[in-house]
């Protein structure tokens, strides 16, 4: 008897779809209104999910949709954190 484990998906941001938990980076606002790239998926605070995908970060700045998740602006900083870790993977 295989016991399949249910697999978590999450909705991008960006593109609306819905794909597993792992194929996509957690992007997340703190209590005291930092706004971070959480690489864990652990960090407490509002969070929103984006595809590892570049045209998926560059969709999600132009449209500001982790922003209207999050209900605060997003610095550039933190989009440039999102472009670093997705070439870091693409990497591996």
């Amino acid at each position: 008897m295989t016991s399949k484990k249910k697999v978590p998906l999450r909705k991008c941001a960006s593109t609306g779809e819905m794909l597993p938990k792992k194929d996509m980076i957690r992007i997340v606002r703190t209590k005291d209104g930092e706004v971070s790239v959480d690489l864990t998926g652990k960090k407490s605070g509002r969070g929103t999910y984006v595809s590892k995908t570049e045209s998926a970060v560059e969709n999600a700045k132009r449209n500001r949709s982790v922003e209207s998740q999050l209900g605060t602006s997003v610095p550039e900083e933190v989009y440039n954190d999102l472009l670093h870790a997705i070439r870091r993977e693409a990497l591996k």
